[in-house]
């Protein structure tokens, strides 16, 4: 792993044309809730059509409760992932199966179902136990499919996510299967690896974000999805959301509120930065993907490995053990 040693220092598309759906999508209230995000909700699908057992899809649904103009606005983004996502085919990155109206009228999006709960889910249920890091094989199997997935839209469908976090990846099992969701926010990469449509703009999530997407200026590349990356794995080993200092200290009894700890002056200007690590968690079975983690998070996006450059470290690492 000599090349991760550590270092010192929205756009108007067209809607997608989904062709004829013969599938009929059952109204919310008939479905499991799985989780929810900006504006839409996600349901279980189970499918048993004439007795066969099927395989269940992951529904996404925008949420009724908001005004008109807000729905336009999210089912504008679910129209582009729909879009998106119908053209991707990895074994990492969820499926697409449909887009189509549910029996109550409105449109959704029916995806390949990658699991109950998002790694972010699996971290914070793990922070409540406080079971401590996650076991490095255990990172580093999610870094390697991450990875691999990250290495097929950048490489082969030219794209970047745009918005890598723990709460975009979805867990099968006992990390029998890991998958890159949300693929809404994903933005056109020219030969360079560079965003350069002008009218495309990087939304990502701000504890996030590279330096560059925080500047005006600032040019992003598929870099911008290596930083996000980087700092998924620091949440697996720290159990926290990069940047958020909330008291841990703090006794279980105290009734006071995390906002009342929360250091808004020190969270913007860690923005863009490598969070640090507590090393007494962390034994030596953690170097390689304390390296990993480092070098991806360099604020020099030129200093960042592109996701193939992963891909081949890790698999020759896994090659060697």
């Amino acid at each position: 792993m000599e090349a991760f040693k550590s270092q010192n220092n929205p756009a108007h598309r067209k809607k997608p044309d989904t062709g004829p759906v013969s599938v009929t999508i059952p109204a919310s209230p008939f479905m499991q809730k799985l989780g929810s995000g900006t504006g839409v909700s996600v349901y279980l699908m189970k499918r048993s059509p004439r007795g066969l057992s099927r395989s269940p899809w992951a529904v996404k649904k925008i949420n009724s409760k908001h005004n008109s103009s807000q729905q336009s606005i999210y089912q504008e983004r679910l129209n582009e992932e729909a879009k998106i996502l119908k053209n991707l085919q990895h074994p990492n990155i969820v499926g697409y199966r449909a887009f189509t109206k549910a029996s109550d009228g409105s449109m959704c999006l029916a995806m390949e179902y990658g699991g109950e709960k998002s790694l972010g889910d699996l971290i914070d249920e793990r922070s409540a136990q406080r079971l401590g890091p996650f076991p490095a094989a255990t990172i580093f199997k999610v870094a390697l499919s991450m990875a691999r997935g990250l290495k097929y839209l950048h490489n082969d469908k030219k794209l970047l996510h745009g918005d890598i976090k723990s709460l975009n990846v979805v867990v099968k099992g006992d990390f029998e299967t890991i998958k890159i969701c949300d693929v809404g926010m994903s933005l056109p990469l020219d030969e360079n690896m560079t965003v350069s449509e002008p009218d495309m703009y990087y939304v990502g999530t701000e504890p996030w974000k590279p330096k560059e997407a925080l500047q005006d200026d600032g040019v992003i590349t598929d870099k911008a999805d290596i930083f996000a990356f980087g700092l998924t794995l620091w949440e697996m080993m720290t159990l926290s959301t990069p940047h958020i200092n909330l008291g841990d200290d703090l006794d279980d009894e105290d009734e006071c509120s995390e906002e009342d700890f929360f250091d808004e002056e020190a969270y913007y200007a860690a923005l863009g930065t490598r969070p640090p690590l507590n090393m007494e968690e962390l034994d030596p079975s953690y170097q390689c993907v304390i390296d990993l983690f480092s070098v991806c998070t360099s604020e020099d996006p030129k200093l960042r490995p592109s996701a193939a450059c992963i891909v081949e470290a890790l698999e020759a690492s896994l090659a060697q053990n």
